[in-house]
């Protein structure tokens, strides 16, 4: 049985670990060779190396690095002769209050999340306009369409990549390129909540970590966290053909948390 993207080549940013190696499996798995972009290289070797049935590639990059991510997306072309499909998922956390937030911190986020994104898209989109075909999609969050407490620069970068995708739609639907957003939920059980979230959080209110993750959970309408395959499952539709006539989208995959 052909799989939903056989022999389509996908570029993922953040690819090395948590959500970004979970997609990095999930598009292998439906028939995609894949490169592994992500600044931690030893990680992006490793998973690369898990894929065993398609091609894989590791690729160190800092994609506020605009001579890196050009680089990028030269080595993926070149290893594979096109490309299909770019994920941008690369993005960082910061958390704070407004009054307290360090303006280098503040801007770090915006670096990585919002002009780190503008760079891989703009470097794909020079390939995939001479391809006439491909996909771009953006790891948004929930926090692009609500704000977030003490979380200014985060929701910032993400209502700000909400923009940029349906920007980046509009220039490119006449190519045949199509360019939409995932704004996940809460990812409560993986690593950037496990070692770092709850304890940040729980040194802010003053409570354990365990009711933290508690408090998160009762937000939700489904009372559950967000999984990487609730993510994956959405990423593989607006990735194959099935979504074609889809773009400048931003899907809510939030459990009913967010339904705007």
């Amino acid at each position: 049985m052909e799989k939903m993207l056989q022999d389509r080549v996908a570029l993922v940013t953040g690819g090395a670990q948590g959500l970004g190696e979970a997609i990095c499996l999930r598009l292998a798995r439906e028939g995609c060779h894949v490169a592994v972009a992500d600044l931690k290289e030893a990680d992006a070797i490793a998973t690369a190396a898990r894929i065993t049935d398609r091609r894989a590639i590791a690729i160190k990059v800092d994609v506020t690095d605009e001579a890196q991510v050009a680089a990028m997306v030269d080595r993926t072309v070149k290893e594979f002769g096109r490309l299909d499909l770019l994920v941008c998922n690369a993005g960082i956390l910061i958390a704070g209050d407004i009054a307290d937030f360090a303006a280098e911190k503040w801007r770090a986020v915006m670096n990585v999340n919002l002009f780190g994104y503008f760079l891989c898209a703009s470097c794909a989109a020079r390939v995939l306009k001479r391809q006439k075909s491909g996909v771009i999609i953006q790891i948004n969050s929930k926090s692009g369409k609500k704000g977030s407490f003490k979380n200014s620069a985060y929701a910032a970068s993400k209502f700000g990549g909400i923009g940029l995708t349906q920007s980046i739609a509009l220039d490119l639907a006449e190519s045949g390129i199509r360019v939409n957003a995932i704004c996940p939920g809460n990812l409560l059980d993986s690593p950037l909540w496990v070692n770092s979230l709850y304890k940040q959080y729980a040194e802010k209110w003053g409570i354990t970590e365990e009711q933290v993750r508690q408090k998160y959970i009762d937000q939700v309408p489904m009372k559950r966290g967000c999984t990487y395959e609730d993510i994956c499952n959405v990423l593989v539709f607006l990735a194959s053909d099935d979504a074609s006539y889809m773009t400048g989208q931003a899907i809510n995959v939030t459990g009913g948390q967010e339904m705007r």
